[in-house]
């Protein structure tokens, strides 16, 4: 337990700092935990006995993300026209499985792709939460990961202290009811707080963010779950001390960061 919390303590400070240092500092940690998301989705894969294309995965994770984050970052016509090079680069996937001798090659590709989806899609989303309103503003995904924080600990110590009736016991045995809605309550109300300080939304949008959150980022956290159960795993790495992997840290908000943006953009844009 103390070494999860000094670990999760640096973490998160780390992040943290990442927001306030600027636009530049912003994307360039994200970037990094994608790729670190994307190796670690890569490796259970490949534990499973399918030989995902590691390399045209990278490649193609940079370009996305990169790609759409300078967009954000500066809206030049350039960036847009170099977005059709993403038609070369998914190409690669396919074009690099003749190289290969493989009995299943199409799963290959499947499950690149489909890394690509399951992390660097939702990251690339969550980027662009800092420029939903035009310009660098780093409230909404700091106030994101308040609440997906503020969820995650409401539901541990609620589930700890009054759980009783099991979630989803098939794929997360020590989920409870009670901790799921109490992880939405304490959200919530971590959602409040938030609106006295960050008036881009009022309150009623800032919990309704929240509890998009606690009932996706929740989904989430159950289909990772499913998903290493499948393949025999306990955790997808062993970076974070006392936490598992990045990609464990971050099942929720990969779910939950498309879903948000959706709702705020049609939030501001209505």
């Amino acid at each position: 337990m103390k070494t999860r919390a000094i670990t999760g303590f640096f973490f998160l400070i780390v992040m943290i700092g990442s927001l306030l240092l600027g636009p530049q500092v912003f994307m360039g940690f994200y970037l990094l935990l994608t790729l670190l998301c994307l190796h670690e989705f890569y490796g259970l894969i490949i534990k499973s006995g399918i030989a995902v294309n590691r390399s045209a995965g990278f490649i193609n994770a940079v370009a996305i993300f990169g790609l759409f984050g300078l967009i954000n970052y500066h809206d030049a016509p350039v960036y847009h026209h170099l977005l059709f090079m993403l038609t070369l680069t998914m190409a690669g996937i396919f074009g690099q499985e003749l190289y290969k001798i493989s009995v299943s090659p199409f799963a290959n590709i499947g499950f690149t792709i489909l890394g690509l989806v399951f992390t660097v899609v939702p990251f690339t989303f969550f980027h662009a939460l800092a420029y939903i309103q035009g310009t660098y503003n780093f409230h909404f995904p700091l106030a994101f990961l308040l609440m997906l924080w503020s969820n995650d600990t409401g539901a541990y110590l609620t589930g700890r202290a009054f759980g009783r009736t099991k979630l989803f016991e098939r794929h997360s045995p020590k989920k409870t009811w009670e901790g799921f809605i109490g992880g939405v309550l304490i959200a919530a109300g971590a959602a409040f707080v938030i609106s006295l300080y960050y008036p881009e939304l009022d309150w009623k949008q800032w919990v309704s963010v929240a509890i998009i959150i606690g009932v996706i980022g929740t989904t989430g956290d159950l289909i990772e779950s499913m998903f290493k159960r499948s393949i025999n795993v306990k955790d997808s790495g062993g970076l974070l001390p006392g936490h598992g992997g990045v990609l464990d840290r971050f099942d929720g908000l990969l779910f939950a960061a498309p879903i948000v943006y959706t709702y705020v953009h049609f939030i501001l844009n209505a």
